[in-house]
């Protein structure tokens, strides 16, 4: 697996700017789950009153807000707790490469989620990495300078 983790440099081709892409990416969101362990977001409940602040205001469907509403309110620990836990697994992938089209599609699902309830300032950045992310998933970034390029040249599917 280590050789062809180092073989992974001669494949770089077309796929470099979006390893880098990748690996600033992974640096972003460890950084952010370090700071939501670290500060109060797991504890308070920032994420519910984020929610009751923009949902009202959001374009999101009548039968998300009603999930949100029911499921996530009440148990806004247990969210925040995934949502930190989620962009852990995100960065960590991204970082090493390994398994990274499947991270993509989950940080596909997260960012569309934050869209719906965030702030208008903060919807913009969070299109912006769910493109990042659709590109992502599609190219299969962790080809280039990761471990996904061991699997890709023994198991060829799409999770690779």
């Amino acid at each position: 697996m280590w050789v062809a983790f180092f073989e992974s440099f001669r494949y770089v081709g077309h796929l470099l700017p979006l390893a880098f892409l990748r690996l600033y990416l992974g640096y972003f969101f460890v950084a952010r789950a370090m700071e939501r362990f670290e500060g109060d977001f797991l504890l308070q409940p920032r994420l519910a009153s984020a929610i009751n602040t923009w949902l009202p205001q959001s374009p999101a469907p009548d039968w998300y807000r009603y999930l949100v509403e029911t499921w996530v309110l009440p148990h806004w620990q247990i969210f925040s707790y995934s949502i930190t836990y989620a962009e852990l697994l995100i960065g960590l992938s991204f970082l090493v490469g390994f398994a990274v089209r499947p991270m993509a599609v989950l940080g596909l699902f997260l960012m569309l989620n934050f869209i719906y309830i965030s702030s208008p300032e903060s919807v913009i950045l969070y299109k912006l990495l769910l493109v990042v992310f659709l590109v992502m998933a599609w190219m299969g970034a962790g080809r280039c300078l990761g471990f996904d390029y061991y699997f890709f040249k023994r198991h060829r599917g799409i999770w690779w």
